[in-house]
């Protein structure tokens, strides 16, 4: 008898394994448009849990009927403790009218205390509290047990209670002093601990207390900020009564209304901002003395951790100069620019300074003056403009999770590892060594514990896993940890498209770009397959990751199930690059981003199963602009494309974002001019579908309704579709049909 090869006898033990597999997969169904989008009636979405810390080791689990606690040493022994039930804060809660709980994923844990000799574990912490909120109440309940919080938690109390003022919106509440902040129209109110109700401003119509400015840029997402005792309230005062009223008009009304919005378009007039702070206990305002606010931004407001000065960084409108402001919050006058940064096409400071919690002297700054994102440690008392760099390299810094302060280091999450992903370092404020906390795999995010911070909640996602939750020491020569929660794949019963990452070069040679291509779960090389381009390609966004299946979006599957290619590249001027990377697209937005695309397409070509001849394009708002201009510029390349939401021409977008990257209409008319896509509507060749919001404040439907102009004047032949009610995009249920239309106008035109 013949001896079998082993390479032969290899293949003949695989057949067998093959068609098993090919089998499984032919008898797993597909997920439908319903399991994959958010809205869907049958969304399949990664379970979770929710943490908080309670103290510097006891992590509550905070659940629908109970909130349970575990820590380092329980979580090793398999153990965990009830600290509450549903029923029994209810019996507190309506024992005292105060109304009743549905669950408990909304709890916080107010952790006070105050260190008096930092370095060693000698510290004074009050008793942490739990703080429940009813939808009418506000309510702290603490634990009255004398004994240690791991041992038990029999009783319990109310201890504290405030009402929620009706139609209540902006709520900023202090956990010291307990005072809330809250907005009512307009103006702001300040409702005291022992519930007197305070106006703390009362302007006519067109100006705003209390709210978020400059439209949320520059890292801007309030508008109120508390003192570090909550004495004092610094906050917002906007002026746009000078700012032209964009139309929108409500059509359910049975007349349709007109409901304007400020909108202050590129190059024109701008609000204007000042900073107030407010004292309840004297019930007085006063304004920081900036002079003249006209064309300026005020960002990134802190407080010193005495409460007697305010920082902020202040910015000209042409966002290439940033002053670092000190402020005496008892005169309002300044006091001193401690920092100037300079930049030829500009500066964007996105995070207020940092004081260390065991130094009132020092404070972490964080900047791109080298190209990256960086921490940078000043010194009040002996103040140097340099200061000492903490962190440096070919990374960014994304953010300062907070402090180990036994060890005296600052937590961070890094793109050091991969810019695809956010990793957990410690850095000595000693040295600027770095250790990583944790794996180097996956995004992660984390919550650091009580006072101490010497432990942390790790929430990653992986490509292959949507959600792993772990309980970490964050001085890094403890390496041991605990799994709290490994969520199961949610489509791990449907047959699921390949997911492939890679790099490719940028248009200009020498640029590493990031792709991500998803493939059908039934792919067949031998086939020749459409493809699309999923495409954002501005600033502040990254469409490729390391999290959960390459960070591709349900439409993705659900497409390439359909049998489509789908591709993603991150181009040029797309965020967690570093500056030159971002800023390479300065003065001409969509231009060299669409190179970097026509470079991903140019990549798809050479792939064997790609049918080069039907290549379509998507994108919404940035991407919209990009989906509406590669359609023109390269109408040889794309055949069908579904552009949301998109801009047309950047004089129509607003002043803060629009004037950042191009600079306004006065100073920079060919960059205008080259980039308005009604100048190239007759150049239109395939099929174009644009959707638009009628109520978008954000990307006016000027921008559409003038391009579809420009095309019935070249005489090309755009289709659209209006999304009635929404804004700048498509939510709730309404989410699974704006994917059905699109999908529709891939499968009828490519």
């Amino acid at each position: 008898m013949k001896r079998i090869s082993k390479s032969l006898l290899a293949l003949l033990m695989a057949v067998p394994a093959l068609f098993t597999t090919n089998v499984m997969a032919q008898e797993l169904k597909k997920p439908t448009m319903e399991d994959l989008i958010p809205g869907g009636e049958t969304y399949r979405y990664a379970e979770n849990k929710w943490y908080q810390w309670y103290g510097d080791q006891l992590c509550l689990e905070l659940g629908i009927d109970s909130i349970k606690g575990t820590s380092e040493t329980l979580a090793r022994s398999g153990k965990e403790i009830t600290v509450c039930t549903l029923e029994e804060i209810n019996r507190l809660l309506e024992e005292k009218g105060l109304g009743k709980l549905r669950h408990f994923y909304n709890t916080q844990v107010v952790n006070l205390g105050k260190y008096y000799n930092i370095g060693v574990a000698k510290v004074n912490i009050a008793q942490p509290l739990l703080l429940f909120n009813t939808g009418k109440h506000r309510v702290l309940v603490e634990k009255t047990s004398k004994s240690q919080p791991l041992n038990q938690w029999e009783k319990k109390a109310i201890v504290w209670s405030q009402p929620r003022p009706q139609g209540a919106a902006n709520e900023d509440w202090n956990e010291v002093s307990r005072h809330l902040a809250y907005t009512q129209g307009n103006n702001l109110y300040v409702l005291t601990a022992d519930g007197q109700t305070q106006q703390v401003t009362d302007e006519p119509t067109g100006i705003v207390c209390g709210q978020s400015v400059h439209r949320n840029e520059f890292g801007i997402y309030k508008g109120t900020f508390w003192s570090p005792k909550g004495e004092l309230l610094a906050f917002y005062r906007m002026d746009e009564s000078m700012v032209t009223e964009y139309p929108l008009v409500d059509i359910t009304a049975r007349i349709g209304e007109l409901n304007p919005v400020r909108y202050p378009m590129a190059g024109m007039t701008s609000h204007k901002v000042q900073v107030g702070i407010y004292n309840p206990a004297t019930q007085k305002t006063l304004y920081l003395n900036t002079g003249d606010p006209t064309d300026r931004y005020f960002t990134n407001i802190s407080w010193a951790p005495d409460s007697k000065s305010l920082f902020l960084i202040e910015l000209n409108r042409d966002q290439n100069h940033a002053k670092l402001c000190q402020y005496d919050a008892e005169t309002g006058e300044l006091q001193q620019v401690l920092l100037e940064e300079r930049h030829a096409k500009y500066v964007e400071p996105q995070n207020p300074i940092l004081f260390l919690p065991w130094d009132s002297n020092k404070f972490i700054y964080q900047s791109q003056r080298d190209g990256y994102n960086h921490l940078y440690l000043y010194d009040l008392k002996k103040f140097s403009a340099e200061g000492v760099q903490l962190t440096q390299g070919d990374w960014i810094v994304k953010e300062i999770v907070g402090f180990n302060q036994l060890t005296q280091q600052v937590i961070i999450l890094s793109t050091e590892d991969s810019p695809l992903q956010s990793n957990l370092y410690a850095v000595s404020l000693k040295n600027g060594e770095r250790q990583r906390i944790g794996d180097a795999e996956g995004v992660h995010s984390a919550q650091l514990s009580g006072l101490m911070g010497m432990y942390l909640i790790d929430r990653a996602s992986y490509s292959d896993r949507p959600r792993v939750i772990t309980l970490r020491s964050t001085n890094p020569k403890k390496t041991k940890s605990v799994t709290l929660f490994n969520a199961e794949n949610p489509y791990k019963e449907f047959a699921m498209p390949s997911i492939e990452t890679g790099t490719l070069k940028a248009a200009d040679g020498k640029t590493d770009l990031y792709y991500r291509i998803v493939k059908p779960a039934d792919f067949d090389p031998a086939k020749k397959y459409p493809a699309i381009v999923y495409v954002y390609g501005g600033p502040h966004a990254q469409l490729v990751t390391n999290g959960f299946m390459n960070a591709a979006r349900g439409w993705d599957l659900y497409m390439a199930n359909k049998g489509y290619i789908m591709f993603t590249v991150d181009g040029r001027g797309s965020s967690n690059r570093g500056l030159e990377f971002e800023n390479a697209t300065f003065r001409q937005l969509g231009i060299e981003e669409g190179k970097d695309q026509v470079k991903g397409v140019e990549f798809l070509k050479s792939l064997s199963y790609v049918d080069g001849n039907r290549i379509g394009v998507h994108g919404w708002s940035f991407g919209g602009h990009m989906t509406t201009a590669l359609m023109l510029r390269y109408p040889e390349i794309f055949k069908v494309g579904v552009a949301g939401g998109p801009v047309i021409d950047w004089s129509y977008y607003e002043v803060m974002y629009g004037e950042r990257y191009m600079d306004t209409p006065q100073t920079n008319p060919e960059g205008y001019k080259a980039t308005n896509l009604k100048n190239l509507a007759g150049n239109l060749k395939g099929h174009l579908l644009i959707i638009h919001d009628d109520h978008d404040d954000t990307c006016v439907p000027q921008h559409t309704l003038s391009f579809m102009k420009a095309c019935i004047d070249a005489r090309t032949y755009p289709d659209l579709f209006i999304y009635p009610t929404h804004k700048h995009n498509v939510a709730g249920r309404d989410r699974v049909h704006l994917h059905e239309k699109i999908t529709r106008y891939f499968e009828d035109y490519l």
